[in-house]
């Protein structure tokens, strides 16, 4: 590969936003047949990087080549013509067309005025076989799971001749099975000399696909290697600028009396019984792929969803309650649906993190909400241009900062994490699962995570229990796993 020529060149790529640079600067090289990672902290650059790549941006400064080429796409549409295309993380399909349409989309052969379906059959199925076996090609795309919608977007990119991919956060909705049905998809396509751009946060996926990488950071390009010439540990470091002692701190954990307990407990969302005791001072993990039942327990533990039968008792309350008593009474839930349940993207930062004790009569001032807010924007490092920014505005990172710091202020004795650190860059993360430690094994707290990332679970967990299809097994020290005994209990074999 070292004596490949390039496929794509990026030199001294600049692009401003106002007073904001972007990019300041950024050389990228790949070659054919590569997979790249590129990383970097939410706001490094990433993003806007993809997009002057794609067309959907011109860079204010900088030269871009593509197989010894000038090349400055004015459009994505151009972009895909000269054989670049862009897998963006909320995938672009059209819903109500079928598989085959989706695939075809923009180049759909026709006979004259006439769409030639039987063509646009064969074309599409060809696509797809590329990207690992075959789908229902009339089945509406707005029907399809996560990951076949993923299969779908690719094979649009190949069948318009596409010679580089850009897929940005590419698992952030998949699946262990499916994530690693994705990497063998990729694999291929780079064996047969498709070069792909990887972007994401997980560099446990980093590291076990991609040969070599590109660290963004503050818009502009600070390393860049062979993956197999460095660690984890010194990527973080180039990612945030300092040297991280470790992505998962670990104080000495000392457990006390249950503050959680279920017993038998089925719900209208959750139709197999689940017994669990959840101790102050320990975190708890839940593992599970996406559907397992880990958000429906979660939620019908908050009150979101409704409790049939068995037993419920969380600190002083026992059976079913609403979401404002739980509030009340000392627990605290974050929603994996960050967008769309976790936060006010309209409102202020002070506003959702002051938002559970918001006094129900009368108003409060702007100024009583940021002084109420300041502390905690400083504890927890939530990078904004004050307490009266709206949220929405903010890196998903520094947007989860404050989600959590919202359980923080209202002093909550148990906390419910669901997928707490998904789309939020490493540095983040770290930040994250220091506090997660810090409340738990230093501030007696007690903690329950649902993940799907098995480093993640392993890393931050004291004890760790598996759902399979609704079906809750009980907790194991985190100590007598591994990632493989987790996946084959997450998937449901058995055996060594």
């Amino acid at each position: 590969m070292s004596g490949s020529a390039p496929r794509l060149v990026a030199r001294g790529l600049a692009r401003r936003f106002g007073a904001t640079r972007a990019l300041d600067g950024v050389d990228l090289e790949l070659v054919p047949g590569e997979l790249h990672a590129l990383v970097g902290e939410n706001g490094a650059g990433k993003s806007t990087l993809m997009n002057v790549l794609a067309g959907a941006l011109a860079p204010d400064a900088g030269t871009l080549e593509l197989d010894g080429a000038p090349y400055a796409p004015r459009t994505p549409l151009e972009a895909r013509r000269r054989g670049l295309a862009m897998i963006h993380q909320e995938l672009a399909l059209a819903p109500h067309l079928s598989v085959a349409e989706n695939v075809l989309l923009g180049r759909e052969p026709r006979r004259g005025p006439l769409l030639a379906r039987a063509e646009l059959r064969a074309r599409a199925r060809a696509a797809l076989a590329e990207v690992g076996g075959a789908l229902d090609l009339d089945r509406p795309a707005g029907t399809l799971a996560p990951a076949d919608r993923q299969r779908v977007e690719i094979a649009r990119a190949l069948a318009q001749d596409a010679r580089v991919l850009v897929l940005d956060e590419p698992t952030s909705s998949l699946g262990p099975a499916d994530v690693a049905a994705l990497h063998e998809r990729l694999r291929a396509l780079a064996a047969r000399g498709t070069s792909i751009v990887y972007v994401s946060h997980a560099l446990e996926e980093v590291f076990a696909l991609c040969t070599r990488y590109t660290v963004l950071r503050d818009g502009r390009s600070v390393a860049r290697g062979a993956l197999g010439a460095t660690d984890p540990d010194a990527l973080v470091a180039a990612m945030v600028g300092r040297s991280v002692e470790s992505l998962y701190p670990r104080s000495p954990a000392a457990p006390g009396e249950v503050v959680l307990r279920i017993e038998q407990l089925a719900g209208t969302r959750l139709p197999r019984a689940a017994t669990l005791a959840l101790r102050r001072g320990e975190v708890l993990g839940l593992a599970g792929l996406v559907g397992a039942g880990r958000t429906e327990l979660l939620r019908a533990l908050f009150g979101l969803d409704a409790v049939r039968s068995g037993t419920l008792r969380i600190g002083t309350l026992e059976g079913p309650r609403t979401p404002a008593e739980r509030w009340a009474s000392g627990t605290g839930f974050l929603s994996e649906d960050r967008k769309g349940e976790g936060l006010m993207r309209a409102r202020s930062v002070a506003e959702n993190l002051c938002l559970p004790r918001l006094g129900r009569r009368g108003l409060v001032s702007p100024g009583a909400l940021a002084a109420r807010a300041q502390p905690w924007i400083a504890a927890l490092g939530v990078r904004c241009a004050g307490p009266h920014q709206p949220v929405g505005t903010l890196s998903g990172g520094n947007q989860q900062k404050v989600a959590l710091a919202r359980l923080l202020a209202a002093e909550v004795d148990v906390l419910l994490l669901d997928e707490p650190t998904r789309g939020v860059d490493v540095g983040a993360r770290a930040e994250l699962y220091a506090w997660i430690d810090e409340l738990a094994h230093r501030r007696g707290r007690a903690v329950l995570l649902a993940s799907s990332t098995l480093p993640e679970l392993l890393g931050v967990c004291d004890r760790i229990a598996v759902m399979n299809r609704g079906e809750l097994g009980p907790a194991r020290p985190v100590a007598e796993l591994s990632e493989h005994e987790l996946a084959r209990a997450m998937t449901g074999r058995r055996g060594a």
